[in-house]
């Protein structure tokens, strides 16, 4: 099969892999139907995480070619999604909602690399969930979004607490963050402020929901948000970057009593202490536990109540994945949807 492999930083190559077998009996070998690139495959390609020769890719749909003895919950020919993270979705800590923590957690993004036109998902019954049906092909972008940056945005606001009557402040105006604007709208918020400067993707956020745009950072934006809301701040703030501003932006701009969710994977960020500690305010986050909202995301999409799938603002064929990478590395492209 053909699959993306990461020779070093900047350095991506179409090979070809070995096509994936089944190894253990909760097994499933899935065909893609599509794949895509995320922001966080751009900190190996940046440099910031090691990489040596590695297999891309952790968001997938495609249909199911084999399964393992013991698999029960999908079959060969369905359509399925599956998380970004590998889960049996049994264990204590999936069945309180934490998927991403189950005891038998793998990234797919470390162990199966799904830029490719097959791949093996371990656990396939507690990572995977089939479509009602096989989709019409223009949801297959929307439901490709269900397997990270939906989920991601969607936990995000959860933790967030966004709902009726609160309002929401997004930092971050990439995927996840566009996501977690959709998100906060169909949990009801009352407002949502989507902290941006590029007006592309302020024009999507207003789709998403975004009922105001505000394009300063760091303290100015931390005022600007106090400003907005009667000098309390927001109730709920999405953090959707990872670098130290964004995060200690998004404890400046939430009110005290407040939930901040964070989603955005930070290097290098110092939280001082006593900042922490006199915000008053409540934190949830890490890497997200999308199993947890798979099933009602696809409903949403299957019944095209949301469309998620406008995040990818640019397609390309596998072979041209290089290409992909570059453009969101340059901040050319939001999102990339690799064809198969």
């Amino acid at each position: 099969m053909r699959g993306v492999i990461m020779y070093g930083p900047g350095d991506v190559h179409v090979v070809d892999r070995e096509d994936p077998k089944i190894i253990e009996p909760t097994d499933a070998i899935i065909r893609l139907t599509a794949t895509c690139i995320c922001g966080s495959d751009l900190w190996p390609y940046r440099g910031i995480e090691p990489v040596d020769h590695t297999p891309m890719g952790h968001e997938y749909v495609g249909v199911v070619e084999e399964i393992g003895a013991d698999v029960k919950t999908v079959k060969p020919g369905d359509f399925v999604i599956g998380s970004f993270v590998i889960s049996d979705n049994t264990c204590e800590i999936c069945r309180a909602g934490f998927q991403s923590k189950c005891i038998h957690a793998e990234f797919v993004a470390q162990t199966v690399g799904t830029q490719a036109e097959k791949a093996r998902i371990p656990h396939a019954d507690g990572t995977l969930v089939a479509t009602p049906g096989h989709p019409d092909e223009d949801l297959v972008p929307a439901l490709l979004a269900a397997s990270d940056v939906l989920g991601t945005g969607w936990y995000a606001a959860d933790a967030a607490q966004a709902g009726p009557g609160k309002t929401v402040a997004v930092v971050g105006d990439g995927a996840v963050g566009l996501m977690a604007i959709l998100a906060a709208r169909e949990l009801g918020a009352e407002r949502i402020i989507a902290m941006s400067r590029h007006p592309e993707r302020q024009k999507l956020a207003r789709y998403y929901g975004a009922t105001d745009i505000v394009e300063e950072r760091g303290e100015e934006g931390i005022a600007r948000i106090r400003d907005l809301t009667d000098g309390y701040g927001a109730h709920s703030v999405v953090e959707a970057v990872g670098t130290q501003e964004s995060f200690m932006q998004a404890v400046g701009a939430t009110r005290g009593g407040g939930h901040m969710g964070y989603v955005g994977v930070n290097y290098d960020v110092q939280i001082p202490g006593i900042q922490l500690f006199f915000a008053g305010i409540h934190l949830l986050g890490g890497p997200a536990p999308v199993r947890r909202f798979l099933p009602d995301l696809i409903d949403r999409i299957w019944n095209r109540t949301i469309d998620p799938g406008r995040v990818f603002d640019l397609t390309l064929p596998l072979d041209q994945a290089a290409e992909g990478y570059k453009a969101m590395n340059e901040r050319r492209a939001i999102k990339t949807l690799l064809t198969l």
